[in-house]
């Protein structure tokens, strides 16, 4: 699973060739909510060694169209994964005071520090999707900032924190049914921003920027997954897998302590 739908670094990364319904991980819906529901048991034993171990920590990053699931994801995949060593930065527009710094500033202060899961709902390529298309900076100072980016992962994994990024591929049609859901029940219209909609009118020129991002900064380091999110079961089981199967090979230990514990008694 670990493998699966990675986009392998200097390769074309087409959207288009990518089907976002696809369930053929899984033989059945049955079959992936089981397997999600046996790897977020796992994937919370993994953190509680991770947190223990204190020495290296993990980053996710989620990036998707509007309804893409990234709200979601985090709480079919870490809702039951212990609070106190996970950390959601949800990255909205930048502040004044964000502003004022270089576009990575705020990234690498929500950087998860060493024994800590963090989780990126949005993230600093957010520089080159919605400010590109959107045309808020030059084309050639967002040019500079793939590099730019590709340098700040490295500096993390070089550092000790392992970076997992998923691209949530949903379909314009399954988008359209989300918004419209959104409108049609009152307990869900804080979830619409009219602002979706006309990012919406900019699907093509979205998607190009998604390839843009997805071949020049899927690296050895930090490869890029694409991960198809018509199908809410499917996105989270494949999600799920991919993380347990990660801190599975980062195999985290608790610390073997120096004293003997049966010198000590409880009274």
């Amino acid at each position: 699973m670990a493998n699966s739908f990675q986009v392998k670094p200097g390769k074309k990364a087409k959207l288009a060739d990518r089907d976002p319904a696809d369930t053929s991980s899984f033989k059945s819906e049955e079959h992936a909510r089981t397997k999600l529901a046996e790897d977020i048991v796992v994937i919370d034993k993994l953190q509680d060694r991770l947190y223990a171990e204190g020495r290296r920590s993990l980053l996710v990053v989620l990036q998707g169209m509007d309804t893409a699931g990234k709200d979601g994801t985090i709480r079919g995949v870490f809702n039951q994964t212990g609070p106190l060593g996970v950390t959601v930065t949800a990255f909205r527009q930048p502040s004044e005071e964000e502003r004022a710094h270089d576009f990575l500033w705020r990234a690498h202060l929500a950087a998860p520090r060493r024994g800590t899961i963090g989780i990126f709902n949005r993230s600093h390529y957010e520089d080159v999707l919605v400010v590109k298309v959107r045309k808020i900076a030059p084309g050639k100072e967002i040019d500079k900032r793939y590099d730019q980016i590709n340098a700040f992962e490295n500096i993390l994994t070089q550092n000790g924190t392992t970076i997992l990024k998923f691209m949530l591929h949903i379909s314009k049609k399954e988008q359209r049914e989300r918004l419209q859901e959104r409108l049609d029940d009152p307990e869900k219209h804080w979830k619409f921003n009219p602002g979706d909609l006309d990012d919406r009118k900019l699907w093509d020129d979205y998607q190009d920027a998604y390839e843009t991002m997805l071949e020049r900064c899927s690296t050895d380091d930090a490869p890029w997954r694409v991960i198809p999110a018509d199908h809410k079961w499917a996105r989270n089981a494949a999600i799920a897998g991919v993380v347990r199967e990660t801190l599975e090979a980062m195999d985290p230990q608790y610390p073997k302590v120096t004293w003997d514990p049966k010198s000590f008694t409880v009274e």
